[in-house]
């Protein structure tokens, strides 16, 4: 049960803001903010309003019921509605318990995704290519903005790191429970007996964060640089525009080559730093708020293994919701990550849910 009180709050704030929009004193910072506020209420306010009203309605009709006075078929009928108000009762009970859940602002952000080659040698770094291109499709199916910050390819022609940033309409909440170990059986073109072997890649999803959401002070980071190199050692070009940054208070270090130019090289190293430092802080929050619990659904833990693709077999299988989908081909053409999002963030809400009640 959710406390009435909670209930009537939200629907007083709805009719508090739709008031004050309508009056159209304020300014447009505060218009903004408002109307954002009575836009995010819109989408639970008539279920709010159905389950506070749930209890008198429930009250007539078991009057009709009881009412000795009342012919058969008027109390099947009431009957029949007290069934269907009931159902409607524990639906709009969820959906309101869900709009209540604490909100991670970082939803809404922009998403920074580093895959790397695993375990596995080669065959790990060309299944780390097989990832990226899997999340490129998507973010073309999405109309998504993918624009690659830096990129190390194998010997092999695979990708020994990628790490890119998806710009969109909530992209962390969509991509935040990719992080964690990739792991993929398959036969690899080298193998002459036909064995399958098994290596791994790890994702990491962080959202973008701006200068507002993290303070880095200049004091400390330490910048060096060196000359580019690509695979092989060789030189790709003759100028010191390579930048490693290292953020002395966590030691977090971020390398960064792939622009010629040092300042733009330099730019794109802090955006994945910042990204990082800012994850780590919110993990620290989320850590201490939840010291005595922890959701069965990881969300960047990076040695978790989450997900096992199986191209013999032709399935792919989520552990953390045992989850097994026998269209891996589909999967990695980004035809079929909407079902797999979709049921990973129902069973999230789920956990969260217990811990509510």
């Amino acid at each position: 049960m959710i406390p009435i009180n909670k209930v009537r709050d939200l629907i007083n704030k709805h009719m508090q803001l739709e008031k004050e929009l309508a009056e159209g004193n304020l300014d447009n910072k505060k218009i903004a903010e408002k109307s954002k506020e009575y836009s995010d209420l819109n989408e639970v306010v008539k279920e709010a309003r159905e389950y506070a009203s749930y209890e008198s309605e429930k009250n007539d009709l078991e009057k009709i019921i009881n009412d000795k006075k009342n012919d058969k078929e008027i109390k099947e009928m009431a009957n029949l509605e007290l069934i269907d108000l009931n159902k409607k009762n524990k639906s709009n009970e969820k959906k309101i318990k869900i709009f209540l859940l604490p909100k991670d602002e970082a939803d809404k952000k922009n998403a920074i995704i580093e895959i790397r080659a695993g375990t596995g040698g080669l065959e790990a770094s060309l299944f780390a290519s097989d990832l990226f291109r899997m999340y490129e499709k998507v973010s073309n199916k999405k109309n998504w903005n993918l624009e690659i910050i830096n990129l190390s390819k194998s010997e092999a022609g695979g990708l020994k790191e990628v790490i890119a940033l998806i710009k969109g309409k909530n992209i962390y909440s969509t991509l935040k429970y990719e992080s964690g170990v990739h792991r993929v059986q398959r036969v690899p073109d080298t193998e002459t007996q036909g064995r399958v072997h098994t290596s791994a890649a790890t994702v990491a999803v962080l959202p973008e964060a701006e200068e507002v959401d993290v303070k880095i002070e200049d004091k400390d980071l330490r910048v060096d640089v060196f000359r580019s190199s690509g695979p092989g050692g060789q030189s790709v070009n003759t100028t010191d525009s390579a930048v490693r940054i290292t953020h002395i208070p966590t030691g977090i270090v971020v390398s960064q080559q792939d622009e010629k130019s040092q300042i733009r090289n330099k730019e794109k190293g802090l955006k994945v730093l910042r990204a990082r430092v800012y994850e780590l802080e919110r993990k620290k929050i989320a850590e201490a708020r939840s010291k005595d619990r922890k959701s069965k659904i990881g969300t960047g833990d990076r040695s978790e293994r989450i997900r096992t693709y199986n191209f013999p077999q032709g399935r792919i299988t989520d552990h953390r919701i045992n989850l097994t989908l026998h269209k891996l081909k589909e999967f990695m053409e980004g035809e079929i990550f909407d079902h797999m999002i979709e049921n990973l963030s129902l069973r999230a809400q789920e956990e969260e849910l217990k811990n509510l009640d």
